[in-house]
């Protein structure tokens, strides 16, 4: 049995949760504790019992103890990263790339706690000074989920820790394992009790005991979660960080290098098995090129390889669960019934092993008015949009409830930079796929997409800290 880590103790929990291989069904990657709500509360009054002391440690303690972390997940990225592909369903290379971009974040950070800081300003009136300080918030809840599941906790975790703060991390019960390995290697490099504390459990559990008594909470999942969270939140004033849903444009135009948007596409919608909240999942195409863009397309589709993820030669992984593949199968029929047509994919995958596999799928004569084109499916499916020029095409990208990332693939400098100004989306990028992220940089959207500050990079202050005004008279 795996434990929950409260308070600088490995504890068994109310109940138990089973994590199995999405490659190999008939894998059980491990047993792992299960908190109740009660136990929840326990974790948080250790973060809070905890939190004095450590926001008082130097700014150099707590960068030393989140660079020997770094240390110690570079030095065991292979078992980390064959970790994150046997629960997750990515790819060896994909669990390999997670875990380094992880302890890539814990080292930014280690950097990070030494530098932020506050200001220094002359007053409006004479001979006062003003001082500008940054302050730990104290508690802060992390919930996260399964699709980068070690790469989120981190990016949530290293800012926490580096600005003083305490935590309870609740990961998804689809993904036990990675967050337990994370939180051994937090232990083993001396994490002082009640600093950082692993609860696994179910998102009921979470709601009803890491929404009281913390000061802040902070969210990656899905939209209606993310608004049921915030009702609870607010009326505890509590402060929020929510990362939810997309519907993310990929827009390419008349111009574009056909190789390029194609490259584009295919990685921004499908690897990863669709699994990503930055997903290509509108393919918006003028109609000049939209033709040939289709054909290139599906014919780079029809050469993936999928497959258990742990075969190195496999390009796209099962996907997590049965709900999740039963969800895609009911979103084709949907796309079909509303007058779409499937030219590609769909399909269930047979492999050497039971997982829940499938071909990426590609839907065409799709208009922007469709479910498919207006609700997050969260599978290798991405549909295509003809329009008739560019400001069809940025008028049709920008009408979603969501607003996370969106792309556009051209040659001409001037729709890029009008693309880049207009589209409504956190995230804009040019003849790049929608999905991949830098961690020294904010990451976030607009809307239904994200509440809250900013992610990642020196950005990550403005949730984790708050500021205090101070004026002294000379």
């Amino acid at each position: 049995m795996n434990e929950n880590l409260i308070n600088g103790q490995w504890l068994g929990g109310a109940s138990t949760l089973q994590s199995w291989n999405p490659s190999d069904t008939r894998e059980l990657v491990g047993d792992y504790a299960a908190a109740d709500a009660e136990q929840m509360q326990q974790a948080v009054a250790a973060a809070r019992a905890a939190f004095d002391g450590w926001q008082h440690t130097t700014t150099q303690m707590r960068s030393d103890f989140l660079q020997r972390v770094a240390n110690q997940m570079f030095a065991q990225k292979e078992s980390l990263g064959l970790l994150v592909s046997r629960e997750a369903g990515k790819t060896l290379a994909e669990g390999l790339g997670e875990v380094v971009r992880a302890a890539q974040i814990f080292q930014f950070f280690a950097g990070e706690c030494l530098r932020y800081g506050g200001e220094s300003l002359p007053s409006v009136r004479p001979d006062i000074g003003v001082q500008i300080s940054r302050h730990a918030l104290g508690v802060v809840s992390l919930i996260t989920p399964w699709n980068f599941p070690i790469a989120i906790p981190a990016w949530k975790l290293a800012p926490a820790l580096a600005f003083g703060n305490t935590v309870v991390l609740k990961p998804s019960e689809y993904t036990p394992g990675v967050a337990h390995a994370l939180f051994r290697i937090l232990d083993e490099q001396g994490l002082p009790p009640g600093v950082a504390n692993l609860v696994n459990g179910s998102g009921k559990h979470a709601a009803q005991g890491l929404l009281s008594g913390v000061d802040a909470v902070s969210f990656t999942g899905s939209v209606h979660v993310g608004q049921s969270i915030a009702q609870t939140a607010i009326g505890e004033m509590i402060r929020l960080q929510l990362e939810m849903g997309g519907k993310n444009p990929l827009v390419v135009l008349d111009d574009a290098d056909l190789d390029v948007a194609v490259e584009c596409a295919l990685n921004g919608a499908f690897f990863s098995a669709g699994q990503r909240c930055t997903a290509s999942s509108r393919l918006i195409v003028t109609e000049r090129v939209h033709d040939r863009f289709v054909d290139a397309l599906t014919a780079r589709m029809r050469a993936l390889v999928v497959g258990n993820s742990l075969d190195k030669a496999t390009q796209i992984g099962p996907v997590i669960n049965q709900s999740q593949f039963d969800k895609i199968q009911h979103y084709l029929d949907l796309g079909k019934r509303e007058g779409a047509e499937l030219v590609e994919g769909g399909t269930p995958v047979e492999a050497a092993s039971p997982g829940y596999f499938v071909r990426p799928a590609l839907l065409t004569r799709s208009n922007n008015a469709m479910r498919i084109n207006q609700e997050e499916i969260f599978g290798p499916v991405a549909s295509v949009i003809k329009v008739a020029d560019y400001d069809e095409a940025l008028a049709t990208a920008n009408d979603t409830r969501y607003g996370l990332s969106a792309g556009i693939c051209t040659t001409s400098l001037r729709a890029a930079n009008h693309f880049r100004l207009h589209v409504r989306s956190g995230l804009a990028m040019v003849n790049l796929p929608t999905a991949g992220l830098d961690y020294h940089v904010p990451f976030g959207g607009t809307r239904a997409s994200s509440y809250g500050p900013r992610e990642q990079g020196r950005y990550a202050v403005d949730f984790y800290t708050s500021t205090k005004t101070a004026y002294i008279a000379y």
